[in-house]
């Protein structure tokens, strides 16, 4: 996928969350249902993710090789990083579950911080993306929690799917 698609879809899958949101009665961040995340827990964890992605893509190009080595395979297609992470998920629901109890749920203020901060991360992520070259977004790689080391352009996609998966969830669970 071309850097200007990543960040179209970015972009999209961002917005379609931030729409959701801008429906939702008051107090809705602290809703849930029973043993499952609150919308809260959610933002949270989206602005942790890409946050983390962001502090390691201003890292320069040599140290993320030298810490991580340098992609060994051809860069995914987006349909199959999007299966192999459901797969992965399906794979590790009691991993997934005890990482997912660390979240906890922001006051009401924290909350509209965390959305304007994914915002501007999600910006900040895209600029990035579109100044990175082809070759460093191919052969660069990073380590993922659940998916073990991807090419950077593996995972800005994955951020996008990352981002639908959440608002799917949201969606079902919380409409």
């Amino acid at each position: 996928m071309e850097k200007k698609a990543i960040n179209n879809l970015l972009e999209e899958k961002h917005q379609e969350l931030f729409n959701w949101l801008n429906k939702q009665e008051q107090n809705y961040w602290e809703n849930g249902p029973e043993g499952k995340w609150t919308t809260g827990q959610h933002i949270q964890h989206l602005v942790d993710s890409i946050k983390k992605l962001n502090h390691a893509l201003s890292f320069p190009s040599f140290v993320l090789k030298y810490k991580f080595g340098k992609a060994n395979r051809e860069v995914r297609p987006y349909e199959q990083v999007v299966q192999r992470y459901q797969d992965k998920l399906v794979e590790n629901k009691e991993k997934a579950k005890n990482y997912n109890a660390a979240v906890s749920t922001p006051t009401e203020k924290k909350f509209k911080h965390l959305l304007r901060t994914l915002n501007v991360q999600n910006k900040k992520l895209q600029y990035k993306t579109n100044k990175m070259s082809d070759s460093k977004l191919d052969n660069l790689i990073v380590p993922h929690p659940l998916m073990g080391k991807m090419p950077l352009r593996e995972i800005i996609m994955w951020t996008a799917y990352h981002t639908e998966h959440h608002t799917k969830d949201l969606i079902e669970n919380y409409s």
